[in-house]
């Protein structure tokens, strides 16, 4: 078998870019409106909704431990500042997810996709409506949360009238500013990639991650010089840069199948006769699995937090409950296990190597030494098998690589293996993007 290959963007191809991207005034405007609407978007995770006490809200989120460790940390810190951004664009993530499962399970989502722009704009809109109805979920959910430090009396997260006859007021109004939140960041993110640079939503995601970095460098720095770990520290900016590194070669790695086109007479013309290939991506279903896995364990920490079970009463639901604490071994296994079956399964819906045969087929395209037909088929699926279980294990080692460094250190990686998949994707995405569309200008067969 070909070894897979690692193609990224060198230093040079880089500099160039933007070059080219400053020489050409669409690109540059495109390139400060997307920077506009990240400057608003961070604005925004800064604006806290009324009726919350600020003074309470430090140390809610409890670092960057499962699930609402997560959403904090992909949320640039809005979810821990109750922010009218605290939901960011979650809802919409899990929307798309929803609407890619339902189109492999509802004829008529599956027809809609298959309709060119109209069907994708109405899948859009579809998902847009699932969005908010989650952002609404969410944000009661995230209410409750709330309330529910503020009962135990370990912080008066909401002022003090909200228990008075203003309560159920003031949580509409909470709630609202939150689904509102979530609403407007969608908007942007569909302006960016209408107007802007690369995909809105990615880019979003990106700049709200990114923005933990500062925080991320001060958090080290204490670590080094108040706390004397000259040791520790430097071992995990070493392991930082080199899963930089890392998640960069296998985001970008893929397996290249040949295929050769057999030559064909059409009137007085002949077609096929060249080489081409099938890219089979070593990691192709991104952080998908993550989010999946991730979503499902979350699932009993945060039924604890609205029952908040009792270790002497309950002993057992005690003992489940917390078997799913983000500092627990059978969570890290338990998550490692979950991120190989639903990678096998999303990839599975992604890719279908019976309907590849087939359009190899009619395109009169053929993989060298197989067969056409079934012989074809079974190769890429033991082909795709082979390298979904790689990528599989690839994941779920950036997943847990957080909690194995805070049980050895007790540092917690406030942007780790997951951050490092999304910052990652999205950097090579928007560089190719801005590749692709600085050529189309600067081509002398679109000048001449």
């Amino acid at each position: 078998m070909a070894k897979a290959k690692s193609n990224f963007t060198s230093g040079a191809s880089v500099k160039s870019t933007l070059a080219n991207i400053f020489r050409a005034g669409e690109l540059r405007k495109k390139l400060l409106y997307t920077l506009l609407i990240l400057i608003i978007f961070r604005i925004g995770a800064a604006i806290p909704v009324p009726f919350v006490n600020l003074e309470g809200l430090p140390g809610l989120m409890g670092g960057t431990e499962g699930y609402l460790g997560y959403i904090n940390v992909i949320t640039g810190g809005a979810l821990s500042q109750a922010t009218i951004f605290a939901m960011s664009i979650t809802p919409y993530i899990n929307a798309t997810i929803i609407i890619q499962l339902l189109t492999v399970a509802i004829p008529a989502l599956e027809r809609l996709q298959k309709e060119g722009e109209e069907g994708r704009k109405t899948i859009g809109r579809i998902t847009r409506y699932i969005s908010i109805g989650l952002a609404l979920v969410q944000s009661i959910g995230y209410y409750f949360v709330l309330k529910s430090h503020s009962n135990n009396g370990v912080t008066a997260l909401f002022h003090p009238y909200l228990n008075t006859a203003e309560g159920w007021f003031s949580m509409v109004v909470i709630v609202v500013a939150f689904v509102a939140g979530t609403a407007l960041i969608v908007w942007m993110g569909e302006r960016i990639t209408d107007k802007g640079i690369g995909n809105g939503i990615s880019i979003l995601l990106f700049g709200g991650i990114i923005s933990r970095l500062p925080e991320a460098a001060v958090y080290l720095w204490v670590r080094f010089t108040e706390y004397k770990d000259y040791v520790i520290v430097p071992i995990i900016v070493i392991i930082f840069l080199a899963i930089i590194v890392f998640v960069t070669i296998m985001s970008t790695a893929e397996r290249r199948v040949p295929v050769t086109y057999s030559k064909r007479v059409v009137g007085r013309k002949m077609y096929g006769g060249q080489n081409s290939h099938i890219p089979i991506k070593l990691n192709m279903s991104g952080v998908m699995p993550i989010i999946f896995a991730s979503s499902l364990l979350s699932i009993p920490t945060l039924i604890n937090q609205f029952v908040n079970v009792d270790k002497i009463n309950n002993p057992i639901w005690y003992g489940i409950v917390h078997a799913f604490d983000y500092d627990n071994w059978f969570y890290a296994i338990f998550y490692f296990l979950l991120i190989i079956g639903f990678n096998y399964f999303y990839v599975a819906i992604q890719y279908n190597p019976i309907e590849i045969s087939n359009n190899l087929r009619r395109s009169n395209g053929a993989i060298p030494g197989i067969r056409p037909g079934k012989s074809t088929s079974d190769y890429l699926h033991a082909l795709i098998s082979r390298i979904t279980l790689a990528g599989a294990l690839f994941l779920g080692a950036m997943a847990i690589l957080p909690i194995i460094v805070q049980q050895f250190t007790g540092i917690q990686l406030a942007l780790g293996g997951t951050s490092a998949l999304i910052i990652v994707g999205v950097a090579i995405e928007t560089m190719r993007s801005l590749e692709s569309q600085t050529t189309m200008r600067t081509h002398k067969g679109f000048l001449e």
